[in-house]
């Protein structure tokens, strides 16, 4: 019988800082607990899934019967970005950090970009992705120069306007930099920052973006994949994994693009992996320090849920989870390193068991993979015998 693990990563909704993230400049980093103790959003599905049940947390709301299982994991891998967080979910832990750049990326590096492309570029900085757009906007416009920036993640973007360089364009010129980008340099990703408007003030990023990502080594994706299963990417799954294990994706953009994709997914009949990720509550609320954004989108989110369940089918489960926290009321717009949360619900699946406290991202993986019944020796720990009827 066929049967799907859905795994939907809420883009940057941490639950608490690491132990270790005062070394990340992140001490006190609570994405979710500032946001629910700050604004107070309804989310009455995520709460009896268990949400407030789990150890250590700091806002209130458990129930007493909590009708999913839940608890919360610890990133080993060096870093708190997009690439490290889905690879060690997905298996791979990570000894050292990709490379930032808090000076902007070398001079020699910049004059070969620029060689390779055939045009200037402004900017080599971190830097806010819409104040570095009102910054040297107009300027681009004017000149055809890229807007090449960085931030205290593990990036290269480069912002330019699609009536100044059309998408294919600039997605060609992120493949240059990609390919550029070794040793050293290899950053997590390259990100193509497309936007619209004529004047500072008046500029839109829009959704043509696109993440290229180092080539990630083997991870549960390889290992579905070859095992005959389905592994369905929703979002920008298939940049953070560069297609690697992939064998359908929808490149949907946003929350709700990413959801109606994600439901149409779950009515098609396969064996195996639906991987979605949610990058909103990163890209439009955390970065940009949106409180009340944040929470709006998480009462969004937990609207749908019976909607996900009720299209369920007996033997599927569910797993809600983070890939690194992003936290609004924190200083600064970058990510924060914290744990993320893990609730996981299915019709066949036990209700109201306590995970603890997980010692790696990468215990997910080991769960899907026993789930499907397949050998491997990802390092993590599976927890479906502690769930499992």
């Amino acid at each position: 019988m066929n049967k799907k693990a859905i795994l939907i990563v809420l883009d940057s909704v941490g639950i608490g800082a690491l132990e270790d993230a005062a070394s990340y400049g992140d001490a006190g980093a609570d994405t979710l607990g500032h946001i629910i103790n700050t604004c107070h959003p309804d989310i009455p599905n995520m709460m009896q899934l268990g949400l407030a049940n789990i150890d250590g947390i700091s806002f209130s709301g458990a129930v007493s019967a909590p009708e999913g299982c839940y608890g919360k994991l610890r990133e080993v891998s060096a870093g708190k970005d997009t690439t490290t967080g889905h690879w060690e979910i997905s298996g791979v832990q990570l000894a050292r950090p990709f490379p930032t750049f808090p000076n902007g990326f070398p001079q020699d590096f910049i004059e070969a970009f620029e060689k390779a492309t055939g045009r200037g570029t402004l900017g080599n900085k971190p830097a806010s992705g819409t104040a570095i757009l009102d910054e040297l906007g107009e300027e681009h416009i004017a000149t055809g120069k890229l807007i090449v920036y960085t931030s205290a993640d593990s990036v290269f973007q480069i912002a330019a306007n699609e009536a100044v360089v059309p998408l294919p364009e600039l997605y060609r010129y992120c493949e240059i930099a990609r390919a550029m980008l070794k040793d050293e340099l290899e950053v997590g990703r390259v990100i193509a920052r497309p936007f619209i408007g004529e004047k500072a003030g008046a500029f839109k990023r829009t959704g043509g973006r696109r993440d290229y990502s180092a080539v990630p080594p083997t991870t549960m994706l390889d290992l579905l994949s070859r095992s005959g299963r389905t592994v369905y990417g929703v979002g920008k799954i298939e940049d953070i994994f560069c297609m690697r294990g992939i064998t359908k994706s929808n490149h949907a953009a946003g929350n709700a693009a990413c959801m109606e994709a994600a439901f149409a997914a779950m009515k098609e009949d396969f064996d195996g992996l639906l991987f979605v990720n949610l990058v909103d509550f990163d890209m439009v609320y955390g970065h940009r320090r949106d409180v009340r954004g944040y929470a709006q989108a998480l009462e969004t989110f937990d609207r749908q849920i019976p909607q996900i369940k009720a299209l369920m089918g007996e033997e599927d489960i569910l797993i809600l989870t983070a890939d690194h926290g992003c936290d609004p009321c924190h200083t600064g717009t970058d990510h924060t390193r914290e744990h993320i949360p893990a609730l996981i619900w299915g019709k066949n699946l036990k209700s109201g068991v306590n995970l603890g406290v997980r010692e790696t991202y990468a215990d997910l993986s080991a769960t899907v993979l026993d789930f499907f019944g397949v050998e491997n020796t990802i390092k993590g720990q599976s927890f479906l015998g502690m769930i499992r009827k």
